[in-house]
């Protein structure tokens, strides 16, 4: 009996032994096809020559130093490649160990600036239902799945949650994408005016929704329209790109696509590739240069913020990416893959809608497609997916409780960079096979 204390104690994990490309070998020798990257993490495969010395010439210089009493090279050289590329006013960056903490740096940082303005009673976020922001308390709290955050509620911090932009489900018929948009900035507008707008701190969200909806993107205008009414009440935008940023939908970071920028913007998964644990926030110069006009100092930290040897791991990765230009690679490849799954599943009777942008691509499975009425959540019909398809050799990441916690199952893909056309094709081929087999 393993004394590992796994995520599932009932399961029994196959160990993985290594990796080649986009692809990772188990310890009898099969290979399986990474199409979601664990969760939208190993962006550049599994074997990556450049990032691999990288991470052996730092460890072998300097692993570690505490960041009270040093700087280093590798933080700050990862540093100014992320400003230089940033969206306008973020030139800032605040280095942590991975997703669910930058999103809780972003908090306490968007509280202490508040409080540093002379605004002390700015303390409300507004979040969106079935967003998913972490897993540490108040990124717990700020996410929207009801599933996740059932059993902890007492502990958790309140925070007001509004509908995501979730056009499939819930755009009316007959509305357009711009009614559709007033509507949604409205029900921001409301909860601004109910909790009183000189008391609320931010408003949070992603600009593709991952794990917990299935890579659904906004429509068109309405992140411009959010970024509007956040700027009209002096409410901080805080983006959560922990899961589509860095490239993964065919920009550096994926806020490009919606033309806004914001204040505070959480990065990782990508940003390593799964190389050394890492995240980061991205800061604006307006917060950074409040803080350090008056206390000077950021009331937060942990002991691994800026790791030498992660930063110098995530240095590696952006200037892979950049270098061989694989950001055309995930447009490319991640068009090829969308219209390869809408000829393969776009008619199935149970797949009821498809998107994404990039090389993050979700599916949204149904019961009926004229209806879209989901499966019984009984039936874990995610679950199966998954199990059929690594059985077959293809690594997915299904999810249930896509529309509200509980009902709703959808598909996400996130495949490394690197992927060429035949992979494209095994995907698809073997995530259909598994499909069909388990509604069979």
């Amino acid at each position: 009996m393993s004394h590992v204390f796994h995520r599932s104690l009932t399961a029994s994990y196959p160990i993985a032994c290594a990796g080649d490309g986009p692809y990772l070998i188990d310890a009898h020798g099969k290979r399986y096809l990474d199409a979601c990257g664990g969760a939208a993490v190993s962006c550049l495969g599994h074997s990556d020559a450049a990032v691999i010395a990288a991470v052996q010439q730092q460890a072998a210089t300097m692993a570690y130093a505490h960041s009270s009493f040093f700087t280093s090279e590798p933080m700050e050289a990862l540093a100014d490649f992320l400003a230089a590329r940033a969206p306008a006013g973020i030139d800032s960056v605040y280095f942590v160990s991975g997703g669910s903490e930058a999103v809780e740096s972003a908090l306490k940082l968007a509280r202490q600036y508040f409080v540093e303005r002379g605004q002390p009673q700015r303390r409300h976020v507004i979040a969106r239902r079935q967003s998913y922001h972490g897993n540490t308390l108040g990124a717990l709290a700020t996410g929207g799945n009801a599933w996740r955050r059932q059993q902890f509620e007492p502990l958790l911090i309140d925070v007001t949650h509004v509908a995501p932009c979730y056009a499939y489900r819930d755009q009316l018929p007959g509305e357009t994408d711009g009614d559709y948009v007033v509507r949604l900035g409205q029900q921001l507008e409301d909860r601004i005016f109910e909790l009183g707008a000189q008391n609320v701190m931010a408003f949070i969200a992603e600009p593709v929704v991952g794990a917990t909806a299935g890579a659904l993107p906004a429509i068109d205008g309405y992140f411009r329209r959010m970024r509007e009414i956040c700027q009209r009440h002096g409410i901080l935008l805080i983006l959560d790109e922990v899961m589509c940023g860095m490239g993964r939908t065919g920009s550096l970071f994926a806020c490009e696509q919606d033309g806004i920028t914001a204040d505070l913007i959480c990065i990782a998964k990508g940003l390593g590739a799964g190389y050394q644990p890492i995240g980061a926030v991205m800061v604006s110069s307006d917060m950074r240069d409040t803080i350090r006009a008056g206390s000077g100092f950021f009331q937060h930290g942990h002991t691994y913020i800026g790791h030498a040897t992660a930063c110098a791991a995530a240095l590696a990765v952006q200037q892979q990416i950049e270098q061989r230009d694989l950001l055309a690679n995930v447009r490319a490849m991640g068009a090829l893959l969308k219209e390869r799954l809408g000829e393969r599943l776009g008619d199935h009777p149970h797949v009821g809608d498809i998107r994404g942008r990039g090389l993050f691509l979700g599916l949204e499975l149904v019961q009926d497609r004229a209806t879209k009425q989901p499966f019984d959540p009984a039936r874990r019909l995610h679950a199966r997916i998954k199990a059929q398809a690594m059985q077959d050799g293809l690594l997915c990441y299904p999810m249930g409780g896509t529309i509200d916690g509980l009902h709703g199952d959808h598909i996400l893909l996130a495949p490394p960079y690197i992927i060429g056309s035949r992979h494209v094709e095994e995907i698809v081929g073997k995530l259909a096979g598994a499909i069909d087999a388990c509604l069979a």
